[in-house]
């Protein structure tokens, strides 16, 4: 990558949001996933609506939903989207892993993978918050962008 393919800098090398006013309105469409790892005996008890904080799944994934909302208000150069569309989803091994996916949808003139991934991030570490009295050594892993379509640089699939 070149210099000047840094687009968040400006001519004095300073931070800058990008100007997206010229860009075209597209739909785009991300999907990110994120696995936290645990106890059996966690997972064991978060199906079983046995965690003294509630019902973890419920909490984690409108924490995620929330989370793709406010995206720009925690990363800096991230521009402001009106989301259409934010799901979280769970998938677990039937041993000790969750699999955190969501799927962020907008038309707009910039993409949303920083909001998908913000949202697995903050539903993976929500679960963490809500279990961690009873296990501290859960450990979230392979946070990653699974595909991008929309906008100019077109369609995206993570190499899994």
């Amino acid at each position: 990558m070149e210099k000047d393919d840094l687009t968040h800098f400006n001519d004095e090398k300073r931070a800058k949001m990008v100007d997206v006013t010229s860009k075209s309105e597209t739909k785009r469409r991300a999907i990110a996933r994120a696995t936290i790892h645990m106890k059996e005996e966690t997972l064991t008890r978060i199906h079983a609506g046995k965690i003294a904080k509630g019902d973890v799944l419920a909490v984690a994934q409108v924490a995620g939903i929330m989370a793709a909302k406010k995206t720009s208000e925690l990363i800096p150069m991230c521009h402001p989207i009106m989301t259409t569309k934010a799901d979280i989803s769970f998938e677990d091994d039937g041993n000790t892993a969750l699999t955190i996916t969501s799927e962020v949808v907008t038309v707009g003139k910039t993409g949303v993978e920083m909001e998908a991934l913000t949202a697995v991030t903050i539903a993976a570490l929500t679960i963490y918050d809500m279990c961690k009295a009873m296990d501290k050594g859960m450990r979230i892993e392979k946070t990653y962008l699974v595909e991008k379509t929309g906008g100019k640089s077109g369609i995206f699939k993570a190499e899994v």
